[in-house]
């Protein structure tokens, strides 16, 4: 009965803990994906308006579909959100090396949650693994004949 009592309690284990880290850092490593995405649209969107001659003539979607249109004298300088609620009125280039840096954090942030998720992978399949030789030398469990 140790042996079946040691097997529950891995599996517990392996369900409770280990399944529900690996969620999380997959979880978090999809949060940080859609950052990626989002910082590569601004870029481009950057990119973009370098080029244009000033005033900049555009809309505004104020929600639910309602846009209004919007004029701006001077599209040279852009409101970049730092995050806590905190934002730098910056010039286009300058915003752009932020960005470039931002992605090259979150790449790396996101090679880290991954290697923490091949990790986590790991120790399931080493559990697994330590699982399959207790039952093994618990012997074959008796199947009643049908």
């Amino acid at each position: 009965m140790a042996a079946a009592e040691k097997t529950q309690r891995y599996e517990a284990f392996i369900s409770d803990v280990l399944q529900r880290d690996l969620r999380r850092v997959q979880e978090q490593r999809e949060a940080v994906h859609e950052q990626q995405a989002q910082v590569l649209q601004l870029q481009a969107a950057l990119a973009r308006l370098q080029d244009v001659a000033a005033p900049l003539h555009t809309q505004v979607d104020l929600g639910c579909n309602f846009f209004v249109s919007a004029e701006v004298p001077d599209p040279q300088r852009v409101f970049v959100a730092l995050g806590f609620g905190f934002f730098a009125e910056l010039t286009l280039p300058e915003a752009l090396r932020h960005l470039e840096r931002r992605s090259s954090f979150l790449q790396r942030l996101s090679e880290s949650l991954t290697r923490d998720g091949a990790k986590i992978r790991a120790h399931i399949r080493l559990v697994l693994e330590g699982l399959r030789e207790l039952q093994g030398l618990q012997g074959p469990s008796p199947t009643p004949e049908p």
